[in-house]
């Protein structure tokens, strides 16, 4: 049974991950500025959006989800490959809403440009 301070520290966890992702995501941002195409730009922002925010739900408490790059970077190291797999299958299916997002923006920005 979890107890009060743990999901505090849960919640804690998770607000200060998404306020550093956000700053994160801006600084990339302006990095990404000086590539000369669109495209690129905002596939790349896709791409770090994919990898950084992407869940996983936690084998040990149920409801609580865990970033998957680092959940299934630190199962890699233990050596646990079926948890790993499920980092990497939600990675995957992150990448693919990314992606599906980006060709939608590319899209609108087609449209817009005529």
């Amino acid at each position: 049974m979890i107890n009060t301070d743990a999901h505090l520290a849960y919640g804690i966890f998770w607000a200060a991950y998404v306020i550093a992702f956000v700053v994160f995501y801006f600084m990339m941002k302006k990095l990404f500025r000086f590539l000369p195409v669109y495209g690129l730009r905002t596939l790349l922002l896709a791409a770090l959006v994919a990898l950084l925010l992407t869940p996983v739900e936690s084998p040990e408490v149920v409801g609580w989800w865990i970033p998957a790059w680092l959940f299934g970077g630190y199962e890699l190291v233990l050596g646990d490959a079926d948890a790993a797999g499920r980092a990497l299958f939600n990675l995957g299916l992150g990448g693919l809403v990314m992606l599906l997002v980006w060709i939608l923006d590319m899209v609108r920005y087609r449209l817009s440009r005529r």
